[in-house]
């Protein structure tokens, strides 16, 4: 007989206070890339309804993208209450790892992410960190495939001390190696429903997240007169529920 010890438990729900501030910062490339400015209404009204101190900036160069995050590090570690959580959208040309800059040099991602991690960023340890990537990340094309299932593996750890990268999560607008999309007018799929689900949905960010992906899995991109399909993809290493409404 199967004992009480050994039967499945429900998983405790233990949520990331959200009663501090909430800063964000996006950075946009619009040269080359129209339909940006309507991604960049959508993004602020979405922080305004989150109630997010927000601070967007157009056209950075390859090295103002890296000055830029040095900066908002400063400012979230000398803000004058405690720091809750912080949004970071970074919207470029890109290609897997890169941001292309105004001025066409590249700019690794991993440089961008490294100033908010537990390490650097002292007043966000052990707080949320969402990054927002609207770039491309590589030339494949996605013409859809009969739908099938995967399987996820999740392994739980327990340790005594914070990693240096956690509670961080990374929402690419496409998955590794494919294009990503942008109308001219309408801007694009992926931040337009983005906005749309945070600001009218209910549900830790994971879930608001597997909605968009629903959304845009129901939908297709004509590119080029041939229906195309892109979803994002989502990096976590949140440790708690994370509750923006």
């Amino acid at each position: 007989m199967e004992s009480e010890m050994s039967k499945p438990q429900p998983l405790q729900e233990e949520r990331y206070d959200m009663s501090g501030a909430r800063l964000a910062l996006t950075l946009c490339v619009t040269k080359a890339r129209e339909g940006s400015e309507v991604d960049m209404d959508a993004l602020e009204d979405m922080f305004r309804y989150l109630k997010f101190e927000s601070t967007m900036k157009r056209d950075p160069t390859a090295q103002q993208f890296l000055e830029n995050l040095d900066e908002f590090q400063q400012t979230i570690d000398n803000w004058e209450e405690p720091v809750s959580c912080a949004f970071v959208v970074l919207m470029a040309h890109g290609e897997e790892g890169f941001l292309k800059g105004e001025d066409g040099k590249m700019v690794r991602l991993e440089d961008l992410f490294e100033a908010l991690n537990n390490k650097n960023c002292k007043a966000l340890r052990g707080k949320p960190k969402v990054y927002i990537i609207q770039a491309c990340r590589g030339e494949h094309k996605d013409p859809g495939e009969e739908l099938g299932e995967d399987s996820v593996a999740m392994i739980k750890n327990n340790p005594q001390t914070i990693p240096t990268y956690t509670d961080t999560i990374h929402i690419y607008s496409t998955v590794e190696g494919y294009l990503s999309y942008r109308h001219d007018q309408k801007g694009s799929g992926f931040i337009q429903t983005l906005t749309d689900v945070f600001m009218h949905k209910i549900g830790p960010i994971t879930e608001l997240i597997e909605e968009v992906t629903r959304l845009m899995a129901n939908t297709e991109v004509m590119q080029e007169g041939k229906p195309r399909k892109v979803n994002p993809e989502v990096q976590s290493t949140l440790r708690k529920k994370l509750y923006l409404q």
